[in-house]
């Protein structure tokens, strides 16, 4: 296949080496399936490593002889669920960005309706804030917080 895709369906096929840039139609078809696939990879690696968490607490002996081995495997047990709790966070808002691409408004700001940027989008595939905005965001939470 070449590197300008195909369409099945209304799915765009892109090759594994394929990278929007700059110099294409923003959040053109390519560029959504490319997104797409990094979501539902991201998705999938987050899956499989909550899926390899609860098995190994499943399997992990929590009778433990020594008090030391035993607070140290709770601490261990604690720090491996705030993890999971952050991407089961994390979870729902790469479907929120799923839905986005679905619906047509992924890539482009909640706030300004401008668009976010590849670059941005690369670094953070679940951004809904343009860099102004989300700076504008950061900034209004600082001054609430300080008040």
């Amino acid at each position: 296949m070449n590197n300008t895709g195909s369409t099945v369906g209304d799915l765009v096929e892109i090759d594994d080496d394929y990278r929007p840039s700059d110099d294409e139609v923003y959040m053109n078809p390519k560029q959504e399936a490319y997104f797409r696939k990094k979501l539902l990879q991201w998705r999938d690696e987050i899956l499989r490593g909550s899926d390899e968490t609860l098995k190994q607490l499943k399997e992990q002996d929590t009778r433990l002889p020594d008090a030391t081995d035993w607070a140290s495997a709770e601490i261990q047990r604690s720090f491996e669920l705030r993890t999971r709790d952050r991407e089961r966070k994390l979870l729902s808002k790469i479907d929120a960005a799923l839905r986005r691409i679905d619906e047509g408004s992924y890539g482009y700001c909640e706030e300004t309706q401008e668009p976010i940027g590849i670059r941005r989008l690369e670094a953070r595939p679940i951004a809904t804030l343009a860099i102004e905005a989300q700076e504008r965001h950061e900034r209004r939470e600082r001054t609430y917080r300080e008040e």
